[in-house]
């Protein structure tokens, strides 16, 4: 089964059970920017899973782009991943568990095919919070799984959320995919176990409790249906593949690494999973608007792209070649995502000029590595802080300070390199987590107050400074805004000041902000700023304030802009080449 035709029925079976299609969102979270990158299906869905009205309706079904970067380390073995898609459908205050699994043991049958003997579920086994989730296992046992594999496992393994200290939560059921070509590993295996009989390919999310600042869990009076399908562990499962590598997703951009270098990916799948999983990363991550830069999603973009150039360099890949692997995921993936076509030349161009950098700064890693041999002395082991800094600053993977020692006669500290390596991992992780968290939950009066004011900033900025400016990101906490714009020179004081004038008359006068549902010809109509592209459903909201500001937004908002009291710029500085940022607060201002 081809990744089209898998997406086209996923769609046409929930559509057909009055599911409205809502497009894939973009990687960089629109106007809900306190994270990086949209990282699961549901993201882009938190407002209305958590009340708010849906301009589309109350079920809906898509095939979302994902990018997940807290394993790009990990990349390269045979199942992590930093660019995914997830088939989803959502219930908000419609359907709940018995439809919601039916359905997903129906198209597991009619569509993916896949014999109930060969499929394991799991339910909430039950704790103080909640009660244990015989509901589901009865439907589906009703369906035909068999007892015995139905498991029940505790909050860890089968609940989700909240996502903060506070909000929506409850019972998830996840259904695995048995390998009989492989062998439990112990009486004691299980759904999640990692020896690879179980495979998970869908997770269906029962928001059915909420719960508060005390801890207590109460029912929720909107109950919501959340699911989840990785579209490369199902293509692997209905094509029957040992790896998500093996998938009609990968096999045309590994043909094309095998053009290049010359080289089999038999003999080489590490160095092929990391070029191929980074480039398709790489390529939607761009035509979403990210630009490699020195912090946040330009720094994962950039570490990309060098992770992958790196790699390309291993396979004896002689100069930059990575746009050539990059032509391949336009062409496959256009039809489902027709802006990859629509920014093939600013992609094509931003892969090439971040490749020429880095071979430049891989240049002067080797005359680093000269360095520090040369003031090694008679140690012949080269310590694992030089070994790091090497990896961490310019590049050079271990495997290669380790090929490079070899030749004069030097070993790597492999224990104090693997020490420093896995804190970084861990910092990592961390970080991408605690900014993922902030994204879901943080919907608080003060963040409220900042997303309204970047529709101000947003409308000074175009009616002072340029027309043509366009935000390209942004990041809101709840003690200042981060608002990034399109332009090529400084801001000079004077502008600051106006800029910040526009905004307070406009919050003086306590304007009334208003939303509305309209259509995308509407909105277009109105003038609404937004990319009239692929990214909204046939319905959007549209946020206006009075003759100031009108833009396509999924909120949240205040009412009158009176309630931000007063805007101050703290600060403006480049974020990237051509890229300007802007760090501003809202309140009282003597």
């Amino acid at each position: 089964m081809e990744a089209q035709e898998l997406r086209e029925a996923y769609i046409d079976f929930f559509k057909a059970r009055g599911h409205a299609q809502i497009r894939s969102a973009s990687l960089v979270p629109e106007n809900d920017p306190t994270v990086l990158f949209t990282t699961a299906g549901m993201h882009p869905l938190v407002p209305y899973l958590l009340g708010e009205k849906h301009p589309a309706g109350t079920r809906l079904t898509d095939f979302q782009k994902c990018v997940r970067t807290g394993d790009i380390d990990e990349v390269g073995d045979a199942s992590h991943l930093t660019f995914f898609e997830m088939l989803g459908n959502w219930s908000l205050g419609d359907y709940f568990k018995k439809d919601s699994i039916t359905w997903s043991y129906q198209l597991l049958q009619e569509v993916l095919h896949i014999p109930p003997e060969l499929l394991a579920v799991t339910a909430f086994a039950g704790d103080d919070d909640a009660p244990k989730d015989t509901e589901t296992a009865e439907i589906w046992e009703a369906q035909g799984i068999a007892k015995d594999h139905i498991f029940f496992l505790p909050k860890e393994d089968n609940w989700w959320g909240p996502a903060g200290q506070t909000g929506p939560c409850g019972p998830d059921t996840e259904i695995f995919f048995i390998d009989k070509t492989k062998k439990p590993c112990g009486p004691e295996c299980r759904p999640g176990c990692h020896c690879g009989y179980y495979t998970e390919i869908w997770n269906n999310v029962f928001m059915q409790y909420f719960k508060d600042k005390d801890g207590k869990f109460t029912p929720l009076k909107q109950k919501n249906v959340d699911t989840g399908m990785g579209l490369e562990r199902a293509l692997r499962v209905v094509n029957h593949v040992e790896t998500v590598y093996d998938t009609p997703l990968f096999q045309p951009i590994i043909s094309k690494i095998e053009e290049l270098s010359g080289k089999k990916y038999a003999d080489n799948m590490k160095a092929f999973r990391v070029i191929s999983d980074h480039m398709r990363a790489s390529t939607f991550l761009i035509a979403d608007g990210v630009v490699p830069a020195r912090m946040g999603g330009g720094y994962i973009l950039r570490r990309l792209i060098r992770r992958a150039s790196r790699y390309m360099s291993q396979l004896d890949v002689e100069g930059v070649r990575l746009a050539e692997v990059s032509e391949v995921v336009i062409r496959d993936y256009s039809k489902a995502y027709p802006e990859l076509e629509a920014n093939r030349e600013t992609i094509l161009s931003t892969i090439t000029a971040e490749e020429e950098k880095f071979h430049s700064t891989l240049k002067k890693g080797l005359r680093r590595f000269d360095e520090v041999v040369a003031n090694n002395g008679d140690c012949k082991v080269l310590n694992g802080e030089e070994v790091f800094h090497l990896y961490d600053t310019f590049g050079f993977p271990v495997e290669l300070t380790r090929e490079l020692a070899a030749e004069r006669g030097y070993t790597v500290d492999e224990e104090d390199f693997q020490k420093r390596f896995k804190q970084h991992q861990e910092t990592s992780r961390m970080d991408t987590n605690q900014v993922f968290k902030g994204g879901l939950v943080d919907h608080s009066v003060e963040t409220t107050k900042l997303h309204t004011a970047t529709h101000l900033l947003n409308a000074a900025l175009r009616n002072l400074i340029d027309p043509d400016i366009r935000q390209k990101g942004s990041n809101i906490t709840a003690e200042r805004l981060r608002f990034d714009f399109n332009f090529d020179r400084k801001l000079e004081p004077e502008e600051i000041a106006k800029i910040e004038k526009y905004v307070n008359d406009a919050i003086k006068a306590d304007i009334p902000v208003v939303c509305e549902e309209m259509t995308l010809e509407e909105a277009r109509a109105r003038n609404a700023i937004g990319v009239f592209d692929n990214k909204y459903g046939e319905k959007v909201k549209v946020y206006t304030i009075g003759d100031v500001s009108c833009e396509i937004c999924g909120g949240p908002h205040v009412q009158h802009t009176g309630e931000l009291q007063g805007f101050k710029i703290q600060k403006e500085q480049s974020s990237a080449a051509g890229v300007r940022r802007i760090k501003a607060v809202v309140g009282k201002f003597d």
